[in-house]
């Protein structure tokens, strides 16, 4: 009988303990980056044959996030994503700016901040309604890394709460050039992508948030990337905030 006590009232001190610690995770919010949906309910590893240029289904990384306060107008949001791979420069499947092998009028890299059609998991905090863009940039930082902007604004704010993990953008890869005749070398090298800044405004005087603190983990690996880039992931990519001002103005 003892001994049922003694682990009843461990047991209970560990749900106590646990509590306390989603309470303080929850205080502080986070941002996730995960595979396919968010958080805990999507993956963090990707794994891709490179065998096919079907470019469906795409690759999608799904970054959400919850607020430290309660934010009561957004009207806007930019987000910074580092990647690197595992060669001593980028690799040319991952290069998807004006000069990169993947890059525009087939960039094989978009963002969406649509989340009508799902996944459900996570609350859609821009029910639809934010416009924004992407932009990217190889050898940022050092010649086998690139950088990833998002940005998005709805015309009439929305309250965020600081219980909610919200969506906030889908980053979609899909698979053309991977192989045959103009293929892109290096599709099964490592990567690491980082999540590294996610900047929640207000119209100008109300303040703005800036989380970047992870949540359950604000990093994905690609062919197992974390095992075989020096330092690991997501060591390897340092942090570099971005305001809202410099990433806005890459769309003016």
């Amino acid at each position: 009988m003892k001994r049922l006590l003694s682990l009843s009232k461990m047991l209970l001190a560990t749900a106590a303990m646990t509590a306390l610690v989603t309470s303080a995770v929850h205080a502080q919010g986070g941002i996730n980056l995960s595979w396919s949906d968010c958080g805990a309910a999507g993956t963090l590893q990707q794994n891709f044959a490179c065998n096919t240029n079907n470019a469906n289904p795409p690759h999608i990384m799904v970054g959400s996030a919850i607020a430290p306060d309660s934010i009561p107008a957004m009207v806007a949001m930019a987000a910074v994503l580092d990647l690197q791979t595992n060669q001593a420069a980028l690799t040319p499947w991952w290069n998807f700016d004006g000069t990169g092998c993947r890059a525009t009028p087939t960039s094989s890299m978009t963002g969406s901040f649509d989340f009508s059609g799902g996944p459900f998991t996570c609350n859609d905090i821009w029910g639809g309604v934010a416009s924004g863009g992407l932009n990217y940039q190889s050898g940022y930082g050092m010649p086998n890394r690139g950088r990833i902007r998002l940005v998005c604004a709805v015309a009439a704010p929305l309250a965020v709460d600081n219980v909610t993990e919200n969506y906030y953008f889908k980053v979609s890869f899909n698979n053309l050039k991977t192989t045959g005749t103009g293929a892109c070398a290096g599709c099964t090298d490592g990567a690491c992508i980082v999540f590294n800044s996610l900047e929640l405004d207000q119209n100008p005087g109300l303040g703005n948030t800036t989380i970047t603190n992870p949540l359950l983990h604000n990093y994905v690996l690609w062919q197992a990337g974390g095992g075989s880039i020096a330092g690991g992931c997501p060591q390897a990519v340092p942090t570099h905030n971005t305001t809202w001002g410099s990433v806005k103005s890459l769309y003016r």
